[in-house]
């Protein structure tokens, strides 16, 4: 798939001028007209957000104190004592869900009506670049425009007369993570052009409106010259996805492959996982893994680089790696899983979609209550017990050193893998903390919250993890990396992969072998 999505990248770079400026033609205002939301029935979707929140939600207060949710709530009810457009009521919602501190709470973009999409995603109001933060800086990794002089590894210090360091706190506002896990927030506020629907794109525009199609912007170019001022057209909604769109179609509901393994050189393999969502695949992702590992002890490979960046998680892929990692079972980090309801209120239920309808209700599956939760026995990924759950080998092991690349963006199926490799030394991990959070994090099952009057939704997680015994404490944090690495601006200039240059540094000094 790598290959693949580079190809369409380079096509976007060598022939975008030709796209853009075909589609630049086409008249697109930069936001339609939008009806308004009368206060009243914003306080009716609030109430139901409340009601299915409270009764629903496992961590609601993982992060939160009643106190500090009740005060929360009440500031949202208050933001909704006046009629609202649906792009205002979308932020006012936004800003709360962030306050949750939960990474799988929010309004999930690709989860809207496209009705909604189409109103508050799909604009003529696309930064004509990607970029990376770095110590709160805004430094360009690819250039979309024409304009020759936005060049990677130059710093965006201004963009319509606002400082970027201002734009990244406005923007923390609305970003969803676990816990404490800044760095989880701030890389979900980049854009890196895997995404449909840019976390930036959607909410630049609505703290930051436009007046016209554009962008001025001030910025230092590379190698300490001067700063200059430039102003780039912005991109349409249709420019800025096709590449990304194009990948989507191959892939989804395909067989096509989705990650790719590939040989450095004689002694080193890198294996390219930028999505471990593969549930909507037909492509039979068990059988590459165990291929690629036979291939990698049949030939005697010495070293195997696993590439997690920008992988948010999806399937327990994980699992199946770690399974081919170790000799004998091993035991992970004991955590257990509870839910806060057996049976979801009937009340509720026209507002509940989802994908599997048992979830509405748990049955004996459910054990408890105790302490208001309900301690859960079936259903997510493995079974466990209080000491943790259990890997068992699978195929022949592979005992070359492994090396996983990992950023902020690993926050869900990717944190727990990373999280799992270090508690038992299986391998380097190289790279930025991840997301995710060692208190435990909530997800595994879902319901779409579907509030009637603004027609918005809201990913509601089902399963929430706790550290066992009841009451451990842990980290409020991601995992840190073996090896930290942080891409510098003449990094990004001359288009290094620091992360994977630090890891061929640690080969060729020969670093001991995992044990």
């Amino acid at each position: 798939m790598l290959a693949f999505k580079s190809a369409l990248l380079a096509s976007l770079l060598v022939g975008g001028v030709v796209v853009f400026r075909a589609l630049s033609q086409q008249p697109a205002p930069i936001a339609e007209p939008v009806a308004m939301l009368s206060s009243a029935q914003l306080k009716a979707d609030v109430a139901i957000l409340r009601r299915a929140l409270e009764e629903l939600h496992p961590g609601l207060y993982r992060s939160n104190t009643k106190t500090q949710m009740d005060a929360a709530f009440a500031q949202l009810d208050a933001a909704c004592s006046r009629d609202l457009s649906r792009e205002q009521a979308f932020l006012a919602l936004s800003k709360f869900t962030a306050g949750i501190r939960c990474g799988h709470t929010f309004l999930n973009p690709t989860n809207q009506s496209r009705e909604t999409a189409r109103e508050l995603f799909e604009r003529h109001d696309k930064i004509p670049f990607h970029f990376r933060w770095i110590d709160r800086r805004m430094f360009v990794t690819r250039n979309l425009s024409e304009d020759p002089r936005l060049v990677p590894g130059s710093e965006i210090l201004e963009i319509n007369g606002s400082d970027s360091g201002a734009l990244l706190d406005r923007l923390m506002t609305i970003a969803r993570a676990d816990g404490s896990s800044d760095a989880k927030r701030v890389s979900l506020l980049e854009v890196r052009g895997d995404e449909r629907y840019e976390t930036f794109d959607i909410y630049f525009p609505m703290f930051f409106p436009l007046q016209r199609p554009s962008f001025d912007l001030r910025i230092a170019p590379p190698a300490g010259a001067e700063p200059i001022a430039l102003t780039v057209p912005a991109l349409t909604y249709a420019q800025r996805a096709a590449p990304l769109e194009s990948q989507r179609a191959a892939l989804k509901g395909g067989d096509a492959p989705v990650w790719e393994l590939k040989q450095l050189d004689d002694r080193t393999a890198l294996l390219v996982m930028p999505t471990w969502a593969v549930y909507d695949s037909k492509w039979d992702w068990t059988s590459f893994l165990n291929v690629s590992f036979d291939t990698l002890i049949e030939r005697a490979t010495a070293n195997l680089v696993i590439d997690l960046r920008g992988n948010e998680g999806g399937s327990s892929v994980g699992d199946l790696i770690l399974s081919r990692l170790i000799e004998r079972d091993t035991r992970l980090a004991a955590y257990a899983r509870f839910v806060r309801y057996r049976k979801a209120p009937t009340d509720l239920n026209p507002y509940l979609d989802t994908w599997d309808s048992s979830f509405k209700d748990w049955g004996e599956s459910a054990v408890g209550p105790s302490d208001g939760f309900y301690r859960l026995k079936r259903f997510d990924d493995r079974a466990s017990d209080d000491a943790g759950d259990v890997i068992r080998p699978s195929g022949k092991r592979y005992a070359g050193r492994v090396f996983v690349l990992v950023d902020a963006s690993n926050s869900s199926a990717t944190f727990e893998f990373a999280f799992a490799l270090k508690q038992h030394k299986l391998a380097t991990l190289v790279g930025q903390p991840t997301g995710g959070n060692q208190r435990g994090i909530n997800g595994g099952a879902f319901f779409f919250l579907r509030l009637p009057a603004s027609k918005l939704e809201v990913d509601l997680p089902l399963i929430a993890q706790f550290p066992m015994p009841w009451g451990s404490e842990r980290p409020d944090t991601g995992v840190s990396p073996d090896v930290l690495v942080s891409p510098a601006a003449l990094d990004l200039a001359q288009q290094t992969d620091a992360e994977l240059e630090a890891v061929k540094r640690l080969i060729r000094e020969g670093q001991e072998p995992r044990r």
